[in-house]
């Protein structure tokens, strides 16, 4: 077909040629190219030298211009009297340097690191956050604080204000860590990243005591999910209150709740233990004498249990928050 076409070019023209065999004439010209390395393109004879690219190039990354669009470059040059080229050349330098977008030196967001953080026992790791209790009208709220020790699971320190404020926070902090006789670089206190728990009151109470401090990453409420949970528990309870009628109805109630949490609220996660028996160094003793109630059980109903012995619940040997993958 290509040399059909080729002998009738000679004779009506190449455009009435591949017009009559049906052959486009992009395909005539390519056809007619010597096989090889393609033929570089000449450099038309009105393009900018290299020096006046980089002059343009400089003009456009310069600190007057840098977070100006090529447009609004072309235009302000152009009422002060100057022309270096249109502004669609402009673009094009700008893209042979890949700086068609953002060319400021901008601040760039950190990478923070997940916290992964270990107990294997208890008063080794804490866990604190705070939640809203609403008032006895709309708009109105009580804080709850709470610090939980992410082990046992237990309540070690609590406390209800009127507001959030980084001084409160810092008076539970130290009398939770009196209560409980923490001792320096015993202990890990970990928070998500709200305004009272990234204060500089709190940071100092915290490296006064011997305590690391650890937070959530921004925007990530998995980092702190033991707290979350233990919220959710007591909000979950039939007796919540929609509404609380004062802060000392408040108070009372929380007082309730932290004590049937602690001491008759049966974990799933610790063996179907309460906080406070795994809290107290109680909890081997508890699964032995369970452990004698399931063999006497057994004992006196051996067709009763399929599977053989019953055995309690095992306790955790250790608590992540965000285990690392194996």
């Amino acid at each position: 077909m290509m040399k059909t076409s080729e002998q009738l070019s000679r004779r009506v023209g190449v455009s009435a040629a591949c017009e009559t065999v049906g052959v486009p004439r992009s395909s005539f010209y390519r056809a007619r190219q010597p096989k090889g390395e393609p033929t570089p393109r000449p450099t038309p004879q009105r393009a900018l030298s290299v020096e006046e690219k980089a002059q343009v190039r400089q003009t456009l990354n310069s600190e007057r211009f840098q977070d100006c669009a090529p447009r609004q470059v072309y235009a302000s040059l152009l009422d002060e009297g100057t022309y270096h080229c249109s502004w669609r050349t402009m673009y094009r330098i700008l893209d042979e340097h890949q700086e068609v977008r953002e060319r400021r030196n901008q601040l760039r967001h950190p990478k923070y690191s997940k916290p992964e953080l270990l107990a294997t026992g208890p008063n080794q790791l804490w866990s604190w956050d705070l939640t809203k209790l609403k008032g006895p009208v709309k708009w109105t709220y009580y804080h709850l604080y709470t610090i939980l020790d992410v082990f046992s699971r237990y309540v070690v320190g609590w406390m209800i204000a009127k507001r959030e404020s980084a001084v409160l926070a810092q008076e539970l902090i130290r009398d939770t860590c009196e209560k409980q006789g923490i001792q320096p670089d015993q202990l890990t206190v970990h928070a998500d990243r709200g305004s009272s728990m990234r204060c500089k009151t709190v940071a100092l109470l915290l490296a006064d005591l011997g305590v690391t401090k650890s937070h959530s990453r921004p925007y990530v409420s998995n980092d702190n999910p033991y707290s979350e949970s233990q919220f959710k528990t007591m909000k979950y309870r039939p007796d919540y209150p929609q509404r609380f009628g004062s802060i000392q109805d408040a108070r009372t109630w929380a007082r309730s709740f932290c004590r049937w949490y602690n001491n008759d609220h049966h974990h799933t996660a610790l063996g179907l233990m309460t906080p406070a028996v795994v809290h107290h160094g109680q909890a081997e003793a508890v699964r032995e004498q369970r452990q004698r109630v399931l063999q006497a059980a057994y004992a006196a109903h051996p067709e009763r249990f399929i599977r053989g012995e019953p055995r309690p619940p095992s306790l955790p040997k250790e608590v992540w928050i965000n285990k690392p993958q194996s």
